[in-house]
């Protein structure tokens, strides 16, 4: 029988990826794997196109269940969403005792493990109920299903436990949308650093940062270590950080969002993690990929990415890509790599967050793409004029100051909005 409390549970596991075509890379399931507390006793691969019944084939899945046996292994993951049919047919052929999850439900136990905040619990202990639903009602009778699932409840009961949950998370508020309005009404601009994991985008949001050293950031395990990465930004944390960056004396608030991972089931954390809404709200989107990868895991990585985007309804006009670690590649591989990306996107920004190499260019390219209107003001020359003036530097770019007589001029850019308060204001 599965247990759903798995620290009760032995954790070693084996795991299973099968792909159309070669090669069958398993580095990010067994790093998601040792992000959430298993042991990886082996792993199994396959190339073949999916058995609609089994995923693998058939003689794949004797093979699995004949090793899961001879070891005595408690938990066979499969690196791919499982239909409700292709779980059962794969758990009847494995030992009774062993555990069978899929990437889905991998997730899912490790947000269940790090989820801190209300809506956060709420969210996946809905989608946990929903995914023992689907195969409690793929099941062939409630004896199968009670034998090989957590609960074994019956199908009416989880249909109640999951609409009390949707009602529940209604009546939470969710923070994140009035923290943006009040940013917005503060007069900043919004920019999300948004893409796949080991990216580099914390060592970004480090060199973009008003009140961030890059001396203080460990930039080692982000960009070298493909399971610290995976386990410290995306599961350690749900939320996201968020600094100011001053461009052009124009205030910016930038946020690091949690990675992206082949297969992350977006649809599962929109409502409680900040990253998704945190990009479709966003001014300006920086798309930041690895410039190192190799070029076939470059072009899925960055498909991924961008599908996610498109998912939560991102413009692309509002993406700007960016080429990242551009200090370990040559001339030439930076050419691919640019070329791969302006045929998904539009031109790249190609940079080193390490050295700083094109961050000036990087900024150039933020600021063009920030909404902006550019004003001549006209305000009284009196007692509150210079902290009239002070706050125009603060929240808009100020080109110019003129005094003549009784009348301060201010050449100003910045947010349309912003402008239109403070000139009322002025008025």
């Amino acid at each position: 029988m599965q247990h759903s409390n798995t620290t009760m549970q032995q954790k070693d596991a084996l795991v299973a990826k099968r792909r159309s075509e070669s090669p069958v890379d398993t580095d990010e399931i067994v790093a998601l794997a040792t992000a959430a507390g298993y042991t990886v006793a082996d792993t199994v691969t396959q190339v073949r196109h999916e058995d609609p019944g089994l995923y693998f084939g058939a003689g794949k899945v004797d093979a699995i269940a004949a090793m899961v046996g001879s070891n005595e292994i408690s938990t066979v993951i499969v690196d791919g969403e499982l239909t409700p049919a292709q779980h059962r047919n794969i758990a009847e052929r494995l030992p009774d005792e062993t555990r069978l999850i899929d990437r889905i439900r991998l997730i899912l136990d490790i947000f269940a493990d790090q989820a801190t905040d209300t809506r956060a619990k709420l969210q996946v202990e809905r989608e946990q109920l929903r995914y023992e639903l689907s195969r409690y009602e793929a099941a062939p009778d409630e004896g199968w299903f009670n034998r090989r699932t957590e609960k074994g409840s019956p199908r009416y009961d989880l249909l109640d436990r999951i609409d009390r949950l949707k009602q529940k998370l209604e009546e939470t508020p969710h923070p994140g949308v009035r923290m943006r309005r009040q940013r917005r009404e503060q007069g900043f601009d919004l920019v999300t650093i948004a893409g796949y994991t080991n990216a580099g985008k914390s060592t970004l949001l480090h060199r973009l940062a008003d009140d961030l050293e890059l001396s203080a950031h460990d930039d080692h395990h982000q960009d070298t270590s493909a399971t610290a990465a995976i386990e410290d930004r995306l599961f350690k944390t749900l939320e996201t950080t968020t600094r100011r960056v001053t461009i052009r004396g124009r205030p910016v608030l930038c946020t690091d969002t949690v990675g992206y991972v082949e297969a992350l089931p977006h649809r599962l954390i929109a409502s409680f993690s900040e990253t998704l809404s945190e990009a479709a709200s966003a001014d300006v989107v920086l798309l930041v990929t690895d410039g190192s990868d190799e070029p076939d895991r470059y072009r899925d990585k960055l498909q991924v990415s961008i599908d996610v985007l498109d998912e939560q309804g991102v413009d692309r006009s509002r993406v700007i890509p960016v080429i990242n670690k551009i200090d370990r590649i040559d001339e030439r591989t930076l050419r691919e790599r640019k070329a791969l990306t302006t045929g998904a996107l539009c031109e790249p920004v190609a940079i080193s967050a390490r050295d700083g190499r094109h961050i000036d260019r990087l900024l150039q390219r933020i600021y063009e793409h920030l909404p902006v209107d550019r004003r001549v003001l006209e305000l009284p020359n009196e007692a509150a004029a210079m902290s009239l003036v002070s706050e125009a530097y603060e929240t808009m770019d100020v080109n110019d100051v003129t005094y003549e007589g009784d009348t301060i001029r201010l050449d100003v850019e910045g947010r349309p909005s912003v402008i239109d308060t403070f000139e009322a204001r002025v008025q």
